[in-house]
């Protein structure tokens, strides 16, 4: 039981503080978010392109960006696609002082949060930046969940991976034992260890984490 609590439990040192990533390639602009952003508490990142964001930022932190569609070296909508490639759970909020139709449909298309043209009200951008962060942190925390899921499973053999499987789609030990050509016997010690590492005490469980584990690979 211990294990499953585990799994859904956040994490052990406390919650992360999300961070704000501002990759534009305008001075002013940096300074001037930085300041806003910071005056409501929030912690903020520079960058002046992407390819110097993608060299320093962490995968694991979570956190929102606010991103320029045009700046050089790598452009919004690359540093977009390369987010995703690297495996950046960052929700995106383009800002552009030349938005257009196709540009703002082309943002939401690749999984943008939002889009916004400068000049823009200061307190909607702190809004759309705090809501954007909360979306961060509920990512941040199911990834988490998956990561130990993922992490248990891998304690089982692979014999007890093909029992557990069989278990969680309600087969019985006799019917198991049959499929995989072992004794009943052998089925039992399986599962009296299947239980013990995944600290489950009934077939809910082992289902539960089962579907978590689903969840986990198709993520």
């Amino acid at each position: 039981m211990k294990a499953l609590q585990e799994v859904a439990a956040g994490p052990r040192h406390g919650p992360v503080k999300p961070v704000v990533y501002i990759v534009d390639d305008d001075g002013g602009v940096r300074v001037s978010l930085k300041f806003l952003l910071e005056s409501v508490g929030l912690t903020v990142c520079a960058y002046t392109n992407g390819r110097e964001f993608l060299d320093a930022a962490d995968p694991k932190q979570p956190g929102c960006m606010l991103l320029d569609v045009r700046m050089p070296y790598i452009g919004g909508f690359e540093l977009q696609e390369a987010l995703a490639s690297r495996g950046f759970l960052l929700p995106v909020i383009f800002l552009t002082a030349h938005g257009d139709i196709p540009m703002t449909v082309r943002a939401m298309k690749g999984g943008a949060y939002d889009f916004l043209e400068k000049p823009f009200n200061d307190q909607a951008l702190i809004d759309k930046v705090q809501a954007a962060l909360q979306l961060a942190e509920r990512r941040h925390a199911s990834e988490q969940a998956r990561d130990r899921t993922r992490h248990l499973l891998d304690q089982l053999s692979a014999r007890e991976r093909e029992v557990f499987d069989k278990l969680v789609e309600g087969k019985a030990s006799k019917v198991i034992a049959s499929e995989l050509d072992i004794s009943y016997k052998t089925v039992e010690v399986h599962r009296a260890h299947i239980r013990e590492k995944l600290g489950a005490t009934s077939l809910a469980e082992l289902v539960r984490l089962a579907m978590a584990g689903a969840s986990a690979n198709h993520a």
